[in-house]
C-alpha cells in the first residue's frame, strides 16, 4: 500500500469542498453510500455520480451520469469502481474540471498509470484508501472497533 503523510491526507481533506464520488449506490448499506453520505454531512458537496442512478436525489444533489455532467467546480473526484475502470475516469476527470485538486480512488482501488497522468497535471492522488477513514482517524472521531482518540468518553 502506497505511504501518504498525515500532513497530506490532512491538507487535502481540509482544502476539499466538492467531492465527486464515482460509482455511488443508492443502496444505504453499500460502502460508496454511507461514506459520501459521510462526507456530506460534515460539510463537503457530494455530487453522486452514477449513470443507473442519474436524476434521482441524494444528499440534496442531483445523481449525474458522468463526471463531464456536473457543471460546478469539484477539488476531489472519489472513485468507487474497480480498477481496471479508473484510466477513463480520471481521463474525463481532468478534461471536465481544470482547477481539480485531488484524485482518490477507494480502498482495494490502485491504477499507477492513471495516477502517474494525473499527478503529471499536478493534481494529488490518493490510491487504495478511503476519505472517511482518514477523515475520522486524523480528525479525532474515530472510536469505535478499538480506534483511540485519546478522549474518554461513553457515547459511542
Amino acid at each position: 500500500m502506497a505511504e501518504y503523510s498525515d500532513e497530506l491526507l490532512r491538507s487535502i481533506l481540509k482544502r476539499t469542498k466538492t467531492v465527486a464520488v464515482v460509482g455511488v449506490s443508492m443502496n444505504e448499506v453499500r460502502p460508496s453510500f454511507y461514506v459520501a453520505r459521510y462526507l456530506s454531512l460534515k460539510g463537503f458537496t457530494v455530487v453522486p455520480v452514477n449513470p443507473g442512478h442519474a436524476g434521482k436525489q441524494l444528499f440534496g444533489q442531483t445523481v449525474r451520469s458522468t463526471l463531464s455532467d456536473i457543471t460546478e467546480d469539484v477539488d476531489m473526484v472519489d472513485i468507487f469502481r474497480r480498477s481496471e475502470a479508473v484510466p477513463p475516469i480520471v481521463d474525463e476527470a481532468l478534461e471536465a474540471f481544470p482547477s481539480l485538486r485531488t484524485i482518490w480512488m477507494q480502498i482495494g482501488v490502485e491504477h499507477a498509470k492513471a495516477a502517474a497522468k494525473a499527478e503529471a497535471r499536478g493534481v494529488d492522488v490518493v490510491m487504495n484508501r478511503c476519505p472517511k477513514i482518514e477523515y475520522q482517524r486524523l480528525f479525532g472521531e474515530l472510536r469505535m472497533g478499538g480506534f483511540s482518540t485519546g478522549i474518554i468518553s461513553s457515547k459511542l
